[in-house]
């Protein structure tokens, strides 16, 4: 069986890191595991430092900032020794024949997931399996677990693939080189998968979810339920509402809507269009949700509420957003709106501004509830997105 490095990113997760190794060293063949230590201070350094083990690849972030999975993910790719990597969480469990069952589905160009067995610390979806084997370390069995996982396991769809992405995800290397990595817009976590799922699928990869190689996910344990980070198994951390809410307006900045994709987590990507939008008797909120869905934004009136908005707004995201408001530039699709009229059916409009202009529109003008649309070229950029 070819060989996989277990990229695994770890920021005082102990408990769980360790869960994670014993599990992918059960497996019947000896694959690498790289663990990035990302600055952790509870003692995860000095237990990778008393392993022998030759497949142990390590790097440790000395701190005291730490980096994130977006440059640790990163990191830990360029130092694999295989050609085939899987982006793997610290808080993850390998069940039986995890690896047999995602590398029979995979060559050059096709990304393979496995299936995420969960605790209800989340709302069941279609895409996983909801079971509670425990919701820490210290409750999970793992015998039970693979007794479960051999025995008693059916998939959800009677299907053994699906298509759909999301972590643990497997690939060749150099399919992920090719594309440059994550994106660091989205340092150091939170909507940086979303984004690279996209780039996936525009690159033209198949992304595959197999239902017979299992992982159990205690979820969340990185930043959003870390417990060193002010979170707790169902409490998220400020640390983590802070970057969730940052990048999904870089998400939606980058790409001109909200993360989408279909109920298999297979990515929807909207049509990227070069648009602007001329707003006239604006208010600070009315900037504050327009600005991250246009490229453009041109205020008639206040310059002041202008400037306090980027003072406010730009510590949040490395696009300029001096040049984005009231900037110079040439935009393809132009929005008029007047905010003292603006309700929240022309808000859901400009959300999905996108795929109607996609399904709908032409060049000329044309109004949608209080809007007005002028449209000179329908020219989509979205592959532009690609490669960072």
């Amino acid at each position: 069986m070819e060989k996989i490095t277990f990229v695994i990113p770890s920021r005082n997760n102990l408990e769980f890191l360790q869960l994670a190794y014993d599990s992918i060293r059960r497996l019947n063949t000896k694959h690498e595991i790289l663990v990035l230590n990302d600055a952790s201070t509870d003692g995860t350094g000095e237990w990778i430092d008393s392993q022998e083990d030759e497949d142990l690849i390590v790097y440790h972030n000395p701190g005291p900032e730490r980096i994130g999975i977006v440059g640790m993910f990163d990191k830990g790719i360029e130092m694999a020794r295989t050609d085939i990597i899987m982006a793997y969480h610290a808080d993850m469990v390998a069940g039986p024949d995890l690896d047999k069952h995602i590398l029979k589905h995979l060559k050059r160009g096709v990304v393979v997931s496995a299936t995420r067995v969960e605790p209800p610390l989340h709302p069941d979806g279609p895409e996983k399996m909801l079971v509670d084997f425990g919701i820490e370390v210290e409750d999970f069995d793992m015998g039970k677990f693979d007794n479960w996982v051999l025995n008693e396991y059916k998939p959800k769809h009677g299907k053994t693939e699906t298509e759909g992405i999301f972590a643990p995800w497997c690939m060749y290397k150099d399919d992920f080189l090719a594309i440059g990595g994550h994106d660091e817009l989205f340092a150091p976590q939170s909507k940086e998968d979303s984004d690279i799922f996209n780039r996936f699928v525009l690159n033209g990869y198949k992304v595959i979810q197999t239902w017979e190689g299992l992982v159990y996910h205690f979820t969340s344990r990185g930043s959003r339920f870390n417990k060193h980070a002010g979170g707790a198994a169902g409490k998220n951390s400020n640390e983590w509402l802070h970057t969730t809410t940052k990048n999904m307006r870089n998400f939606i900045r980058k790409w001109g809507t909200v993360v989408k994709h279909d109920a298999l987590m297979k990515p929807i990507i909207a049509p990227k269009y070069n648009m602007q939008v001329r707003v006239f008797n604006s208010t600070p909120q009315i900037i504050e949700i327009l600005e991250p869905f246009f490229d453009g934004i041109y205020i008639d009136g206040n310059q002041d509420m202008v400037d306090e908005y980027i003072s406010k707004e730009q510590p949040n995201t490395t696009y300029d957003l001096n040049s984005r408001i009231n900037g110079e530039g040439k935009f393809d699709i132009t929005v008029r709106l007047a905010g003292n009229v603006f309700t929240q059916e022309d808000f859901d409009v400009i959300q999905q501004l996108p795929l109607i202009i996609k399904e709908n529109g032409e060049v000329g003008k044309f109004e949608i509830g209080t809007m007005e649309i002028i449209i000179e070229r329908m020219n989509e950029i979205q592959d532009n997105l690609i490669k960072v």
